[in-house]
This record gives C-alpha cells, sequence and structure tokens, in this order.
C-alpha cells in the first residue's frame, strides 16, 4: 500500500526534460538538480549506430529517433511509466518548429503523456533569481543565443545568434593539433575531454600578445592519454588559445562581446543600464575557467572603440551567479515553474491535442490573434 501511494503522488509531479543539442537534462519539478545529464544520442535498434538527435534527415527520422531517446528516458533513468503524467519541455524561443511537433507527437500519441508546457529557456532560467530583467546569453554546443528579458517580456527584436559554442571550439583544437603535425584525426568524445580537462579562457593581455605574434611564455604542456596505450601532446597554446575564436571578431565584426553590445543597443535607452547590470550566462561552455572574467574584459575594451563609443555610455557590466551550474540553469528554471500553479493553467492536455493535431506556437498569427475583440 505504501508503494501504490508514493506511485499516485508522483503522478501529479511535472517531468522536466530539456533537450540540447548535445546534453539532455531530464528530472522532476521541485528537485534542485536533474536526475540525469546524458548525451542527446541513441543506439538505434534496428540498424545498431549511434544517432545525435540534432541529426535527423526528416521529421519521420525525428519521430523514430524521439521515440527511441524518449523511451530510455522513462524506462533506464526515471523508472516510471510516461502514460498520463504532465511534462515540462525547456526549450529555446528559436527551437525548429518541426522539432516542437515531432516531439509532441511522440509525447502524446506514442508515449500517451496527460499534458505538455512548453517555456522558454532564456525566460525560465531567471526564475532562479527571482529576477525579472536581464540580458540571458546561452552559449551552446552549436550556436550562441542571446535576449533581453524586460521585466519579465522577451524583448524580441533585439535578440541575438552566432554560430559560436563548443563545436566551434572543437574545430579549433582540431586546426591547432593538425598544425602542431598531429596527421590523425582525433574523435569527438577526447576532443571534448581536452576541451574541458586542459583548456581554459586566457586574459586579454595575453590574448593580444598571441595575435600579435609576440609568443608570451606559454602556459605548461601536458600528454593526454588516448585508450591507454597513445597519448596527444597538448601544447600550453592550445590550452590557452582553443577559446579565442569565441572572442575573436570575424568577416561581420561580430562576436560573443559585441553580442551582449549589439543587444543593448536595440533596446530603449531607459533599459540599458539595467540590462547591463544584469547578465546571466548560461550553457556549458559558459563554465570554462576564466570565461566570465574575460568577457568582462572584452566588454569594457568594446565600450572605448569607434563602434561604440558614441552609442552606449555604460561604465559597468555586472553578471549574476545563478544557484546551479550553467549548464542546467534553464532546466532548473523549469523545475521551479513546475511547482506553480501557472503551468496547470498554460498546459497543452493530449484532449486538446488530439483534436486539432497542432502545437500553439508564439510565431504563428493565429495563435496571437486578439479574439472577442469589440
Amino acid at each position: 500500500m505504501s508503494y501504490e501511494g508514493i506511485g499516485s503522488i508522483s503522478e501529479k509531479i511535472f517531468v522536466v526534460i530539456d533537450i540540447g543539442s548535445a546534453y539532455t537534462k531530464f528530472g522532476f519539478a521541485g528537485e534542485f538538480s536533474p536526475r540525469c545529464i546524458i548525451p542527446s544520442e541513441i543506439k538505434m535498434p534496428s540498424t545498431g549506430i549511434v544517432r545525435k538527435i540534432a541529426d535527423y534527415q526528416d521529421k519521420d527520422d525525428l519521430f523514430d529517433i524521439l521515440v527511441e531517446f524518449v523511451f530510455m528516458l522513462y524506462t533506464k533513468y526515471a523508472l516510471i511509466n510516461a502514460k498520463g503524467r504532465a511534462v515540462i519541455i525547456v526549450e529555446s524561443l528559436l527551437c525548429p518548429t518541426i522539432f516542437r511537433d515531432t516531439l509532441a507527437k511522440v509525447l502524446f500519441c506514442h508515449f500517451e503523456v496527460g499534458s505538455i508546457i512548453w517555456l522558454p529557456s532564456h525566460l525560465v532560467c531567471l526564475s532562479t533569481l527571482n529576477v525579472e530583467t536581464a540580458i540571458v546569453l546561452d552559449v551552446g554546443y552549436k550556436e550562441a543565443v542571446l535576449f533581453p528579458i524586460y521585466q519579465g517580456v522577451p524583448l524580441l527584436n533585439a535578440w541575438q545568434a552566432l554560430p559560436l559554442g563548443s563545436l566551434a571550439v572543437h574545430s579549433q583544437i582540431k586546426a591547432i593539433l593538425k598544425g602542431e603535425n598531429y596527421d590523425y584525426d582525433i574523435a569527438e568524445k577526447y576532443i571534448e575531454d581536452i576541451k574541458v580537462r586542459t583548456c581554459f579562457v586566457t586574459n586579454l593581455e595575453r590574448s593580444k600578445q598571441y595575435a600579435l605574434n609576440k609568443s608570451p611564455t606559454p602556459c605548461p604542456g601536458l600528454d593526454y592519454p588516448i585508450m591507454g596505450h597513445q597519448s596527444v601532446k597538448v601544447s600550453g597554446k592550445l590550452r590557452e588559445t582553443a577559446f579565442e575564436v569565441l572572442f575573436e571578431l570575424d568577416n561581420d565584426y561580430q562576436s560573443v562581446t559585441t553580442m551582449i553590445l549589439d543587444a543593448i543597443l536595440q533596446c530603449p535607452k531607459d533599459m540599458r543600464k539595467e540590462l547591463a547590470e544584469n547578465i546571466l550566462l548560461i550553457g556549458g561552455t559558459v563554465m570554462t575557467t576564466g570565461f566570465k572574467a574575460r568577457l568582462r574584459e572584452e566588454l569594457l575594451q568594446q565600450l572605448e572603440s569607434d563602434r561604440y563609443k558614441d552609442k552606449l555610455f555604460l561604465k559597468t557590466f555586472k553578471f549574476h551567479s545563478a544557484p546551479a551550474k550553467e549548464n542546467y540553469t534553464a532546466w532548473l528554471g523549469g523545475a521551479i515553474y513546475g511547482c506553480t500553479d501557472i503551468v496547470s493553467m498554460r498546459c497543452l492536455t493530449k484532449e486538446a491535442y488530439l483534436k486539432d493535431r497542432r502545437v500553439p506556437d508564439w510565431s504563428n498569427l493565429q495563435d496571437n490573434k486578439l479574439q472577442n475583440v469589440l
């Protein structure tokens, strides 16, 4: 009888899922951390090939991948039955419609969940700080996405996105290794491990010296073992310069730094100071040692450039520290929202979905038009 009571209580708790390009966070509302953080990939039983969720070919292919992946989440990590349960999906505002619609079809039609609510990651992460105004910069695996939030409302006209994330850093590491006469390919999992265990973001002064080929005294290099019998020489220069790709200006004079400044410029003047003093960094890439300090240095330097000195009159930039690791701050925000009444009022139920076979979307005028206006 005690087990039955626990089961009935758990059925009322929202399942919180945050599917990223590289990693997925899964857990329950009200908890302070995910039950699991796993790679967003699945070994397909039909072919035995490991498939990444983000590398789907079409809608049907994505459906098959998500069915196997969600089944693994519920049976291997949660040990619960998905049928009839409520689900919170934490996603970016820029999530492709095909992904949202296919995930809804998988959850409602295949697993028969009771209801789903989609929460924007850039907005819900502010609930972990109890603030309503901030610039939220998410530097993930494939891209960096920024949204200014003012009084709980995302300013869609000022959003920024660049293909700068862990994938760009991995490409930089491979390029440096190739330049140091490594003529064999290193698996992606080892590249990521080299990045996490050995690399860091250097300060602005040393970065300038590397850019001018002045070759400052590098930090110590090391040997990284591969499969127990091989090793890769990770030079001090590689350790310091792997993340420079995030701060270097591209052909359009854009970088992670200019994303913040350009977003502030596109906001009304009376918001700019408050936004500059409330910056929240999320995503696994920003967890790198030295990232926040280097970003602050870059912001102050860019303020003195001709591009911004006559437009932005800011003196300081302040960063928040969320009560969670940056890679699951958005998930924690979803878990907090799951304990409130607002999610139960705004959920899409299975009955409503089966009636229209569509998911309401903020970018669709059909879901944003005024109704019953006299």
